[in-house]
């Protein structure tokens, strides 16, 4: 239940760094790259049972 929870605000929290947007555009990649990895290895360790 709780990596669900997380998952859900990693993926908010990647919408709102992403370049796109006017108070991020300046950011550049680097932000939405982390939060992406970060994303990424809770999705395998969801996979995978470890959370």
């Amino acid at each position: 239940m709780i990596g669900i929870i997380l998952l859900v605000i990693l993926v908010m929290i990647l919408l709102g760094v992403f370049p796109a947007w006017p108070h991020s555009r300046s950011w550049g990649y680097g932000p939405s790259g982390i939060v992406g990895v970060i994303l990424v290895v809770l999705i395998i360790l969801l996979l995978l049972g470890r959370i």
